[in-house]
């Protein structure tokens, strides 16, 4: 998926997504997820955070295959099926395949969720245990309530480590000997990340989405070292949600200080049912001129009927909303224009549009000599008129 902004074909415009721009850190599957988010009406920023590099040259997962060939381990966990596929192509490269499978025949072979077991079955292997909550700390409970004190165990790594059972094993007796299959590296063009950082400093996009722990760290640095580390975690706690898929991905950010949104099961389709829930919730609802008119993204909403409207016109429809019914200055209209200068005239333009954008002009009133307002029905004026 290219890292421009995608958006929602005519057939999804009007899903619980529309008018929302929704940042994507993935570099695994960001088609998978983009193509789930726009679907249900969503622009899409892509920017993958990091690379993910194959070690079938890697001194290190050759040296961990020719141990587990040369000793067999007690257990060999395999956490991801991208990476269990990898390590067997990769040994079969090597010309180690057919002896890495014989001492995984003769092993306690754990698969973390059902994506796992389907590849390790492919391989023409047989799990001795699967976890239905894809939960790698169901996993550790099941190896420390078997007890691991004394024992071997094999650790297929995808990319990152695993925080907290690596640790736990050994803490609990056990030799650990990771596998990793993969290694995250930095992207080689900085280009979308940095586009992707902007967008979320200036609140251009709704939400970003995290599937790793390495993206979300990888973000962070690459904004410490931009200078915008503190408007980047001023942004993501205030006015773009970050939604990671489950807890591991979420620690870079709970450790600055960020808290997230994740789905109850970690996947990537509760991950983008819980934006369908949670950004519409955050949208402003206001009854004008007669109207319904819900404030978007990057859109608004009037009688459920999707606007897209240029950013100048959103600056300013924000700006109006913060005190719906009350007049608001020309002066004060122009500070909110991205880069509009001083030229008074330059509001009365991005007025215009916005008008036409929203297709109903009355929805916004002109109040001569003193600026414009929200034609805020008189029933709600009650609730809103304190600004």
């Amino acid at each position: 998926m290219d890292e421009e902004q995608q958006r929602p074909d005519d057939g999804s415009r009007h899903g619980p997504l529309a008018g929302f721009t929704v940042g994507v850190t993935a570099a695994r599957r960001a088609d998978e997820l983009g193509a789930l988010l726009q679907r249900r009406g969503a622009a899409v920023l892509h920017a993958p955070a990091l690379r993910i590099v194959p070690l079938a040259d890697d001194g290190e997962l050759l040296a961990a295959t020719k141990e587990i060939i040369d000793q067999a381990p007690d257990v060999v966990v395999a956490t991801t099926a991208i990476g269990f596929r990898g390590w067997i192509e990769a040994a079969d490269g090597w010309g180690f395949g057919e002896q890495l499978l014989e001492r995984l025949r003769n092993v306690e072979l754990l698969a973390r969720g059902p994506k796992v077991k389907g590849a390790v079955r492919a391989a023409g292997l047989t799990e001795e245990w699967s976890p239905s909550s894809e939960s790698m700390a169901e996993v550790l409970d099941r190896l420390l309530e078997e007890g691991v004190d004394g024992r071997r165990i094999a650790v297929q790594l995808h990319g990152e480590p695993l925080p907290g059972f690596v640790e736990s094993l050994r803490a609990a007796g056990a030799e650990v000997l990771p596998v990793p299959v993969y290694r995250w590296m930095p992207p080689e063009d900085l280009g979308p990340v940095d586009r992707l950082l902007d967008a979320v400093v200036t609140r251009s996009v709704d939400a970003i989405t995290f599937t790793s722990a390495p993206a979300a760290a990888s973000l962070i640095s690459r904004a410490e070292v931009r200078g915008l580390r503190d408007d980047l975690l001023a942004a993501l706690g205030h006015d773009v949600v970050p939604a990671c898929v489950g807890p591991v991905t979420a620690l870079p950010l709970q450790a600055v200080g960020v808290d997230t949104i994740q789905p109850e099961r970690f996947r990537l389709g509760p991950l983008v049912q819980l934006l369908c829930r949670e950004l519409p919730s955050r949208a402003r609802a206001l009854p004008v001129a007669g109207h319904r008119v819900e404030i978007r993204g990057h859109a608004v909403l009037v009688d459920g009927d999707l606007k897209p409207v240029p950013p100048a016109g959103m600056s300013l429809l924000r700006a109006l909303s913060r005190r719906p019914g009350w007049v608001v200055a020309r002066s004060e209209l122009l500070r909110a224009l991205p880069g509009a200068g001083r030229d008074e005239h330059a509001v009365e333009t991005a007025m215009a549009r916005l008008r036409t954008a929203l297709g109903a002009p009355k929805l916004i009133q002109t109040v001569v000599k003193r600026g414009y307002r929200l034609a805020l029905d008189p029933a709600a004026d009650s609730k809103y008129g304190d600004g």
